[in-house]
């Protein structure tokens, strides 16, 4: 009997436009989790779990951040402060998604995208059902500690590329009506055929 063929979009890491990107990513996602549940449930060396989950986490925030981000789904953002006045703004940056030959970016991969968008909403899901299961078995709370960090690091970057995709969203729909026969252009060739008309 023959397995069907896994279909774009479908969660397959064969699919990947970028597999060695996607396995890293998944699996920076993953192992800051499984220390973690593992390192509390087997030991009791709490500075040994704190320094490796921490170490994990910033090699998932950095890695997402700056590589995955980019490559899986062409999304990046910093943080940029003025050091005249301390000021500091988000910037949010994004490739073109069409993937039209006059862009010459590459179109977007589903496969990669779906990974993408679940691996990032679920784990800081999974870090606050942890922070209820230490809280409900009354752990030492120096472990919700972690938890606490943890989040930080997760919502951050859940935040900061949920921003990131709603921006380019909209700039990709406001660059579609302006350039591509939308609205304004019949608007501007309306105005311009009743200006010269005479």
């Amino acid at each position: 009997m023959e397995r069907p063929q896994p279909r774009a979009g479908d969660l397959s890491w064969r699919l990947s436009s970028h597999p060695i990107t996607l396995l890293f990513f998944l699996g920076f996602r993953i192992s800051s989790l499984l220390f973690y549940i593992l390192g509390s449930l087997f030991t009791q060396n709490f500075i040994l779990v704190f320094i490796v989950t921490i170490l994990l986490l910033a090699a998932d925030f950095y890695y997402l951040k700056n590589i995955a981000g980019r490559r899986l789904v062409g999304l990046r953002w910093w943080n940029e402060v003025n050091t005249a006045s301390g000021d500091s703004h988000w910037v949010f940056e994004s490739q073109d998604r069409s993937g039209s030959a006059e862009s010459g970016a590459p179109s977007q991969n589903a496969t990669d995208k779906r990974f993408f968008w679940l691996a990032l909403y679920a784990q800081p899901a999974w870090w606050v059902v942890l922070a209820i299961v230490s809280v409900v078995r009354l752990l030492n709370p120096i472990w919700l500690s972690l938890i606490v960090i943890a989040l930080i690091l997760t919502i951050t970057n859940t935040l900061a590329f949920s921003r990131c995709d709603k921006f380019s969203q909209a700039s990709s729909l406001a660059s579609s009506a302006m350039y591509s026969g939308g609205m304004a252009k019949s608007l501007a060739g309306g105005l311009f055929s009743r200006l010269f008309r005479g």
